[in-house]
């Protein structure tokens, strides 16, 4: 082994000498050193490989309270950080060499650090946690398209989404901004990785943030793709990389476009896949959220085939891996100039503040409390149904659990102006029924990534497996019936490139007006003046054919979140 590299080190001189000249010799080096790697590795012998998958991190550089459902009620740990991840990962790979790391998405939006640094802060930490693979998920737009090719450009590994092309105008589409898939050669056998992201960005999200992009569905180009893969490239194994959400992977592997796909890693609406979820064309996992997880997926492979895969979900709990000195250390370097505003104390919860739960969340009524103090003349405030946040549930030594103007991040990365119009009865009613088809869809391919939308001064009640228009039970405002011929004054947060007549994705609202105060303004006076607060669950929202405690919209299948 030592004379080989002497005699590549002696032929990777000749290659200064022209590139044409050394070319016949650098092959002739790779392929004695491929002979070498295939007599230490022959074929019939049976080797393993990991696959290490994370997503949905969120910029949780430290271990965080994780909500964890167990013998039917709520449980806390400490999970999470980077610091501890990449103690983990250190493990890993010492234990197997032929590890491969992939993030699916939304590794630069979700705290204040990240914000203040439009998510540079991010760049060299996940340059150390050594990822061998990356797709952008559907908040790697936040600061738009040229910082999103800036941020994912800054990292060292490759990165891949055959569904995002550049926008040339007037819908016409350039070519693909990222690789469409990647190879992973493993001892001669090739592994291959194509990427998809949530096409429904630009409507998820504030239309501006991916402005200059073109999405389109995975079925228009998968087939194409995987066979380049599997009859071209002859991979051994094919997976998607996927940031899509749970349902909507779900229904990618039932279509005939996935045949010849193996496994779909994804990622999105954070959730925990501990045994793969077998469709008709490929096997489905997601791994959580915040860093509290690793998907680990193990191939074994024997004459250039896998025969066997074993998936795990593995939990990065803070007391089981002692923290990395030296990615804490880049951590505190990079915090230093923003830690003061970061662990500034804004005010206290006397309860536990989460948001996994699909229907009602003790976060998303902290935020609708304060709308309402503030904004005084509506008949109803309105909060976006999503998981972003892990949860917080340690107190401090006052006995109350702390709540600091970077958890405030956490709970709402984009400070969005505070936003009000009127709309009627009616307009309230289709829309309500237009929100809950896209958390409780019969059809997986129809539910939109989110959970029930969340309000305050209204109460419903709902069946959510009815049929499509006819799930809404009772609505009723300021305690009456609702009127569908009455005006209603309402009040959300605008999203940057909406119409000026939307509001909360309400279309047609009338005299819309922005407000003075944002969404953080109204958050730290209110817990300046009502401090502590106990955003108990008001059960404006009551789900009539399943349990209050639901956290997942995912039915139908071998899957509970846990």
């Amino acid at each position: 082994m030592n004379e080989r590299r002497d005699f590549i080190k002696k032929i990777s001189s000749i290659g200064g000498a022209g590139f044409l000249a050394a070319t016949p010799v650098m092959a002739m080096a790779e392929s004695i050193e491929k002979s070498e790697e295939e007599a230490a590795h022959p074929a019939d012998k049976p080797f393993t490989v990991s696959i290490l998958q994370t997503t949905d991190v969120h910029c949780q550089v430290h271990p965080h309270d994780e909500l964890f459902w167990e013998n039917d009620k709520a449980v806390f740990r400490k999970t999470g950080g980077y610091a501890h991840l990449a103690t983990y990962l250190k493990k890993e790979r010492k234990k197997n060499q032929d590890s491969f790391l992939i993030d699916t998405g939304d590794m630069f939006q979700g705290s204040e650090l990240s914000v203040k640094t439009t998510g540079t802060a991010m760049v060299p930490l996940l340059n150390e946690l050594g990822y061998d693979l990356y797709l952008p998920g559907n908040w790697e737009v936040i600061y738009y398209k040229k910082a999103m090719q800036t941020l994912l450009g800054s990292l060292h590994a490759p990165k891949v989404c055959a569904n995002m092309y550049h926008d040339l105008g007037e819908g016409k589409k350039g070519e693909l901004i990222f690789p469409p898939y990647y190879i992973w050669n493993v001892k001669g056998v090739k592994i291959g990785f194509v990427g998809y992201t949530d096409p429904l960005v630009p409507i998820r999200q504030s239309p501006n943030y991916s402005k200059g992009i073109i999405y389109t569905k995975p079925e228009e180009n998968l087939a194409h793709y995987v066979d380049v893969l599997r009859n071209q490239e002859q991979c051994a194994y094919v997976l998607i990389v996927a940031h899509l959400g749970l349902s909507q992977q779900i229904h990618l592997a039932n279509l005939p476009e996935c045949a010849g796909v193996d496994y779909i890693l994804g990622g999105d609406t954070h959730e925990r896949v501990r045994k793969p979820i077998q469709c008709k064309y490929a096997k489905v996992v997601e791994p959580g959220a915040f860093g509290s997880f690793v998907g680990k997926l193990n191939l074994t492979i024997q004459n250039g085939k896998v025969i066997k895969d074993e998936y795990e979900l593995v939990e990065v709990t803070a007391d089981k891996y002692a923290p990395s000195k030296e990615m804490a250390a880049m951590i505190k370097s990079n915090e230093k100039p923003f830690e003061d505003e970061i662990y500034k104390i804004a005010g206290y919860s006397t309860i536990p503040l989460y948001r996994y739960f699909v229907v009602e969340n003790t976060i998303d009524t902290l935020i609708l409390d304060a709308l309402k103090w503030k904004i005084k003349d509506v008949d109803i405030v309105l909060s976006n149904g999503f998981r972003f946040c892990p949860p917080r549930t340690t107190p401090d030594q006052t006995g109350n659990i702390p709540i600091t103007e970077g958890y405030i991040y956490d709970m709402l990365p984009v400070n969005s102006l505070v936003r009000t119009g009127t709309v009627t009865g009616k307009q309230i009613q289709d829309w309500l029924e237009k929100e809950l088809n896209n958390v409780f869809a019969k059809e997986a391919a129809e539910r939109f990534g989110g959970w029930v939308i969340k309000f305050k001064g209204m109460k419903i009640s709902f069946n959510a497996f009815a049929q499509k228009g006819k799930r809404v039970q009772e609505v009723s405002i300021g305690g009456q019936p609702l009127d569908i011929n009455k005006n209603y004054n309402i009040c959300a947060c605008e999203r940057e490139g909406d119409p000026a007549d939307m509001l909360c994705r309400m279309k047609n609202v009338v005299n819309t007006k922005n407000t003075e105060h944002t969404l953080h303004s109204v958050m730290m006076d209110y817990l300046a003046a009502n401090s502590p607060v106990t955003p108990t669950l008001p059960l404006a929202a009551k789900i009539l054919d399943g349990p209050q405690s639901l956290l997942t919209q995912v039915y139908g299948v071998d899957y509970q979140f846990r």
